[in-house]
């Protein structure tokens, strides 16, 4: 098949652009004749690699670094999020605000080139897209449940593409279910003149069926649709039944896809569905739910694809985009697609085929649920390489931190696999992993994954709730997991005990329909609905929940939090966080390390939650932020060792970008914070060597 491009850039940029894609172009030799400038593409490229060529900053120099510029993208934000990560093109780097405020910077000096308040939500957004043909240059991002295209030289809408710039994503759906909305918070693929797309959507039982979506780049009409939720008769809904399939959504691509360009494939990494942790509703494996699917980029058809989690009942949905890699095998160099999940293992398959290249095993998991028409699993198929630990162990910290935990977890149902149920289970690795939205960045020059890791345990319980217009159950149902059954808060989700101290009866009315940092839109909900959450979460007490109706529901009543020690740290022994490189020729780390600290404990040096990814680079280097010490660190890519760090304004939960503008190599990161503590920012720091300025 001809290689393809998403964009015409000219003759040398296209061979650059492609150096992964063989072993003459990885070499170091034939790489730094023309080092591609740009990181023109989300996390680097469409391969998802997280690679840069530029050598100028490496292991002998980087001690030097020191900010270049920095960028206020939104003066006076206390709160929410900034994940993305920008892009550079020919010298000037585009981005969003937390309230996605997109602008373009000279990329050498931080100087801004152009701004246009579009009046959007806030939401999180982790990336954008960049697309050209015949000189026209195009920036594509998604604010919600739009696709909006901007002209790369001034910032302005462009007319042609859908409706005055804006296309809506959501896909139509004949259901007589009741159904939210969705929402795209990660860049899709660019390819030849299409996007191609997936999108969030919630995780109860009015998601949205999963799809990915192919749209016109030059007007945004709908060119293909993929079901990765299938529909009756088609591939996957074997493992389903009609009535399930009726009755759920999801199975959605959230986090992202990678693209094999020569070979036209797509690989989606689905979600799980919904709702997430009970499945009565739902018997079987559920096709394509926690899959990796392989897609014709082309034509949308499917080509292959390989189940993570059958009948997932944990939320287990994939969290990062796959990575193209190559993979030495006794066979010799196999292109490969990773997948790193929330489970804590690493798997590789090759891309034409979706053959399992490291061995896979199959775990029984007997256990009953105590739930009506629930039935789990009697097995999973598990890779053979694991990227974190496997077998939870209580903390040794402290004497006082052992007691603790061991008593919170004495009646828990610590089991591998055990099915939620009313009362709690131990959970483990938790609800972000294992891997981490952020992804793993490939080293062509060694042939490793690097990659962060969370290793922490999670509560797990679940309430039963009735249907109707039961305050609480309708409470429990859309905010519960968030803010906790009692209103008390959790990692995810702030407390609402005493809302009306803090905010006015129309603010919190405002938040509940147009949704606020990380908290969707529940405009979609009846009045009725909304009612009945307000009268949960306005009295100074919480009310005593409505007893139950003959119909019975289930949600997530522990949140979304890990389980934590007397001081708020992780109830399981250390290490809590990792980077590592991982040899693809045995599947094994050459190298791991503890990443980053709590900001309460900044000296134990244990690693903590981290959330974004890294990057890597011809100077041998891994560049990441990603921990809530807010830390921006460049590390040994061949030994792990930690070269450089710098203070952030506020953490770096998102992914660098490296770039060459202006005669000097840059890093950037957008120092975003407002997830594991304070603060929150908008600042985005560029960092280079003094020698080159």
């Amino acid at each position: 098949m001809r290689r393809q491009i998403a964009y015409a850039v000219g003759a040398i940029y296209f061979a650059i652009l492609l150096t992964g894609c063989s072993d003459a172009a990885r070499s170091p030799a034939v790489a730094d004749k023309k080092p591609n400038p740009n990181w023109s593409t989300y996390l680097g490229d469409n391969a998802r690699q997280h690679y840069s060529p530029l050598d100028s900053i490496n292991v002998d120099n980087v001690h030097e670094l020191e900010v270049a510029w920095s960028y206020e993208s939104e003066p006076g934000v206390d709160s929410g999020t900034m994940y993305t990560s920008p892009l550079v093109i020919d010298g000037v780097l585009y981005s969003l605000s937390p309230s996605l405020i997109p602008f373009a910077l000279d990329a050498a000096t931080g100087r801004e080139i152009w701004r246009n308040n579009l009046g959007l939500r806030r939401n999180a957004q982790r990336g954008l897209m960049y697309w050209e043909k015949g000189g026209e240059q195009r920036i594509f991002f998604t604010a919600g449940e739009e696709l909006i295209a901007l002209n790369a030289r001034t910032g302005e809408l462009v007319a042609g593409f859908g409706d005055q710039g804006k296309v809506d994503i959501t896909p139509e759906v004949e259901t007589e279910r009741s159904l939210s909305r969705v929402l795209a918070t990660v860049p899709g693929v660019v390819y030849k003149d299409l996007i191609i797309m997936g999108f969030s959507t919630t995780e109860d039982a009015d998601a949205y069926p999963g799809r990915v979506m192919a749209f016109s780049a030059e007007d945004g009409a709908l060119v293909w649709t993929f079901n990765t939720l299938p529909v009756p008769g088609s591939p996957g809904s074997e493992g389903w039944t009609e009535a399930g399939l009726a009755a759920t959504g999801g199975a959605n691509v959230w986090t992202g896809m990678a693209l094999d360009e020569e070979r036209g494939i797509v690989f989606a990494p689905t979600g799980s569905a919904t709702p997430d942790f009970y499945g009565g509703n739902r018997p079987g494996d559920n096709l394509f739910a926690n899959s990796l699917i392989a897609i014709d980029a082309n034509s949308g058809d499917y080509i292959w694809h390989h189940q993570i989690v059958r009948h997932d009942l944990w939320d287990k949905d994939n969290p990062s985009p796959p990575t193209l890699v190559q993979v030495p095998t006794e066979k010799g160099l196999i292109d490969a697609v990773t997948l790193t999940t929330k489970t804590g293992h690493l798997y590789a398959f090759d891309r034409e085929t979706g053959e399992s290249i490291y061995p896979l095993i199959e775990v029984p998991t007997p256990i009953p649920s105590t739930l009506p028409n629930e039935q789990p699993a009697a097995s999973q198929v598990l890779s053979s390489k694991t990227i974190s630990r496997q077998k939870f162990e209580v903390t040794q910290r402290t004497p006082e931190a052992t007691q603790f935990v061991t008593e919170q977890i004495a009646d828990w149902d610590l089991r591998p696999w055990a099915p939620p149920k009313l009362g709690t289970i131990l959970f483990y690795p938790w609800y972000d992993g294992g891997a981490e939205w952020g992804g793993s960045a490939y080293n062509p020059n060694n042939r490793q994954l690097i990659l962060n890791a969370n290793d922490a345990a999670a509560i797990l319980g679940l309430a039963e709730i009735p249907l109707g217009t039961s305050k609480y159950g309708t409470y429990l149902t859309h905010c519960g997991a968030c803010h906790g059954e009692q209103r008390q808060g959790t990692d995810r989700g702030p407390t609402l005990n005493n809302l009306l101290a803090r905010m006015s009866f129309n603010e919190v009315i405002d938040v509940i329909n147009q949704g606020a940092s990380g908290m969707p839109s529940f405009e979609h909900l009846s009045g009725v609905e909304k009612r009945a959450i307000s009268g949960y979460i306005f009295p100074a007490e919480p009310p005593v929940p409505d007893p139950p109706t003959e119909e019975i529901s289930y949600a997530l009543a522990s949140g979304y939090v890990y389980l934590k020690d007397h001081e708020g740290l992780p109830g399981n022994n250390p290490p809590w966080g990792t980077l590592g490189a991982i040899d693809l020729a045995t599947g094994e780390y050459a190298w791991q390390v503890n990443f980053g600290n709590f900001p309460s404990h900044p000296d134990l040096n244990f690693g903590a939650i981290n959330y974004g990814g890294p990057v890597v680079t011809a100077g041998n280097l891994v560049f990441i932020a990603a921990t809530p010490d807010r830390k921006f660190r460049a590390y040994d890519a061949e030994t792990g060792a930690l070269l450089w760090q710098d203070e952030l304004p506020a953490a770096g939960f998102s992914t660098p970008a490296v770039y060459r503008a202006g005669n000097r190599q840059f890093v950037v990161i957008a120092a975003g914070g407002g997830r594991l503590g304070p603060p929150s920012g908008s600042t985005y720091v560029a960092y280079a060597l003094p020698s080159e300025g």
